[in-house]
């Protein structure tokens, strides 16, 4: 019994000292640069070296009520090589109204509108509303 536990112990440990370690060294930034304007707008960009890169632009939108605040409204961008080897960009812009709104060639889409669904929908559309 004591053989069998050393030869899974060394079996364990050959298993491990083979493995391939991560390292944490840390990644250089190639070019970063960013700048804060005193009403809240800003901009900034980077770049690493193993080829993440990021933009953003951040300006102040001026409420168009009296009972709404400014905002400030985002645009920008960033790509990174995914583990497979894929290059991912994504564009994206944020505002008060419309939230959140990414655009990339890797995000999923909703699946076309069968055409016998369609054609309901616009027949639908063309009826007169009906009263409650």
């Amino acid at each position: 019994m004591r053989i069998i536990g050393i030869t899974i112990l060394s079996t364990v440990l050959a298993a491990v000292t083979a493995a391939p370690q991560a390292t944490q060294e840390p990644i250089a930034i190639i070019s970063q640069d960013s700048n804060i304007e005193p009403d809240g707008s800003y901009q900034y960009s980077y770049e690493t070296a193993n080829g993440i890169k990021a933009q953003e632009v951040g300006t102040l939108k001026k409420a168009t009520s009296a009972d709404t605040q400014d905002v400030i409204v985002a645009q920008g961008s960033f790509s990174y090589t995914a583990p497979d080897g894929t290059v991912i960009n994504l564009n994206y812009a944020a505002d008060d109204e419309n939230g959140f709104q990414p655009q990339g060639e890797h995000l999923p889409t909703a699946p076309p509108i069968p055409p016998a669904i369609q054609k309901a929908l616009e027949y639908l559309a063309t009826l007169p509303p009906q009263k409650n």
